[in-house]
Formats: structure tokens, sequence, C-alpha cells
């Protein structure tokens, strides 16, 4: 049996026996974890980067699968340009309800949260979505950090769920790319989604433990070095489109 026919056979069961909590625990005691992400291209690109099979490495994609284990907004707001690196911004959100940092303080209402406060049209706080999806497969999930052109694609999708009495945590979701262009012809990546197949009644509860494992560890997860230097922001969007010439 090779890798691929044991992973379609086993699907997610295989983490009723696997407690990521404790693994991480003996095996990574004293070291820092970081999940690997998933990157969207810029400039309407269809091709996802995976992490590969060694470290350094990287897959290019069309389109690949797994369970959104949680999902929450991700706001950052940087009083100096940012230009790289891990630091903190002056407010942050998790929630998307409260900042933290300055100015701090209800994120709906703030001025530096309304499209015109930043260069270009675009909102001075960044806003993002993180989601953080386990293949079929792997035990440690990987993080998409949604662009804001493509949020709005995920709460249809999610919607959509709810509708039929479905979470994001009881499907396999399909992600893909779209390549879309704004008001002035610029072009962006959006991503798509779809359900690929229903967990089972034996995965959803090993699904379930390890998502609550997730989102308990998601609030330590840094804020991510995003933005460039000279970029374009969409004012219809807030889409990072290209860096100015």
């Amino acid at each position: 049996m090779n890798e691929t026919e044991m992973i379609t056979t086993t699907g997610y069961t295989a983490l009723r026996d696997f407690n990521l909590a404790d693994a991480m625990r003996d095996e990574l005691n004293g070291m820092d974890i970081t999940f690997d992400r998933v990157t969207v291209p810029a400039a309407g690109g269809t091709t996802f980067e995976l992490p590969g099979a060694l470290p350094g490495e990287t897959d290019a994609v069309k389109e690949f699968t797994g369970v959104i284990l949680y999902h929450h907004p991700l706001f950052s707001f940087y009083r100096e340009r940012f230009t790289g690196g891990n630091n903190a911004p002056d407010c942050g959100s998790y929630d998307g309800e409260t900042g933290v940092g300055n100015p701090g303080g209800d994120c709906a209402s703030c001025p530096l949260n309304q499209f015109g406060s930043g260069e270009n049209g675009g909102k001075a706080c960044k806003n993002k979505r993180r989601i953080y999806i386990l293949r079929e497969g792997e035990v440690i999930p990987l993080l998409l950090t949604l662009p804001t052109g493509s949020m709005k694609e995920f709460a249809v999708y999610i919607k959509r769920l709810l509708t039929k009495g479905k979470k994001s945590q009881s499907v396999v979701t399909r992600f893909s790319l779209k390549k879309v262009s704004n008001a002035g012809g610029i072009a962006y990546s959006q991503a798509q989604f779809a359900v690929a197949r229903m967990l089972t009644a034996e995965e959803t509860p090993c699904i379930a433990a390890m998502a609550e494992h997730v989102k308990q560890r998601s609030t330590h997860v840094g804020y991510e070095a995003e933005t460039v230097t000279g970029e374009i922001i969409d004012p219809e969007t807030g889409e990072v489109t290209q860096p100015l010439q």
C-alpha cells in the first residue's frame, strides 16, 4: 500500500490515537513551533505554494483539500511603514472586535479601520483572516492567511454551509484560486472554496478534539510580516495588488 492509498483509507480517523498537545509537549519541549504556511500568489496567480516534503522545499499546486479546524480575524495596524520582520503591530486584534495596543478599543468604530484611512484609499488597519487547515494524513495544520479580497468569498462559503446546517469543521474543503481584476484593471488572486466531501461519523470527533487544541493555541501565533513597501491597495476590496514601480 503506498502513501496515497493509506491516506485515502484512513482519512482523519488516524487522529484518534494521536494527542497533539501531548506530542508537542514531549517532542518540542523548549523549542518554538510555527505552523507551516500556505502562500497565496500576487498579481492574479492561480497556484498555491505549500510546504514540501523536505525543509525549505515548496510544492506548487492548483488546489488542495483539508478540514478548516478554526478561523478567526486578524487585524493589524502599524504606525510606521512596516517593512518586514515579526514585530508586533501598534494595535492588533485576534477577534476583529477589540483592538489591543495603540489606539486600541472598538474595531468597528475605529477611524483607522475605515477605507481612506491608509495609503491609496485602503485601510490603515489591515483586515485579514487566519484559517487553520488540516490535510488528510497530517497531524499539524497549515496556516492560510486569507487576503482581504478573498474574505467575501469565504463569508459566502461559510454562510452556504450554515444554511445546510453544517460548520466548516464538518466538511473537507477544496481550496483553489481565481484570477480577478479590480475596477482599475489590476489583477489579484482570489481564493475559492467548495465542499470536497463530508466527514464520516468516525472522523468527526477526531477533528473536534484537534480543533479545540488549535483554537487554544491560535492567540499565541504572532503577527505576520505581510505588508510590502510601496504596495497598491484596491480601495474597494483592500487587496494588496502590486508594488509601485
